[in-house]
């Protein structure tokens, strides 16, 4: 699971579009707390400690312990938008959790064990076709990231999302039907179809030409 974070937090007093220039200009990112059967609570946050912490990769996937007016709220980041020139953060939306509350994430997979794979022993090519999995989760039970174990796959087989054991709390948010997240493909096998593509576009090439002439 990814570590907690916490961030220091004061309250907003005044909500709209000037205030919320006035907090931006003054170094401060405007956010709001909402979820958990309670009103929403605006407050503001220090723009280079939201920056580092962004920079830590996994601020989205971590518990984040809001810290306001002498209270911690444990929340999730829901969303957090950003300036369209300078990219710096604009807004983050936290979601209030509750003691047993489940929330869906998206999380990072990793592959291990890649050298008990006789398919890529052999020069095959790990064709990643998800790099997160959308899993719903206990909110203290949050992974950092999915391993998934290659041993024993060969060239042509396919990794599906029953292939892999997801941690306690844990479960795919996707459940009517089991999902492809790789394959093992043979490089001679993307050069033909490249190849076979190239053809093609050649052949309707000259049929264009000679429909022209």
């Amino acid at each position: 699971m990814s570590d907690a974070l916490t961030l220091p937090a004061e309250a907003r007093d005044r909500v709209g579009k000037g205030a919320s220039r006035a907090l931006r200009r003054s170094g401060r990112v405007p956010a709001v707390i909402y979820g958990g059967k309670e009103e929403p609570t605006p407050i503001h946050v220090e723009q280079k400690e939201l920056v580092r912490q962004l920079m830590t990769g996994h601020f989205m996937n971590s518990i984040v312990m809001i810290e306001l007016g002498g209270k911690t709220l444990r929340t999730l980041p829901k969303d957090v938008a950003f300036h369209p020139v300078n990219d710096r953060p604009t807004h983050v939306d936290f979601l209030r959790l509750s003691k047993d509350a489940k929330v869906d994430v998206q999380v990072p997979v990793i592959f291990v064990n890649e050298e008990a794979s006789p398919g890529l022993k052999k020069g095959g090519v790990l064709n990643i076709v998800r790099h997160e999995l959308e899993l719903v989760c206990d909110a203290d039970k949050i992974p950092g990231e999915i391993e998934i174990d290659v041993t024993g796959f060969e060239v042509g087989d396919s990794i599906h999302i029953s292939h892999v054991k997801l941690p306690e709390g844990s479960a795919s948010a996707i459940t009517d039907r089991d999902f492809t997240i790789a394959t093992l493909v043979a490089p001679s096998a993307l050069k033909r179809s490249e190849a076979a593509a190239g053809d093609e576009a050649e052949a309707e090439a000259e049929e264009g030409a000679g429909e022209a002439e």
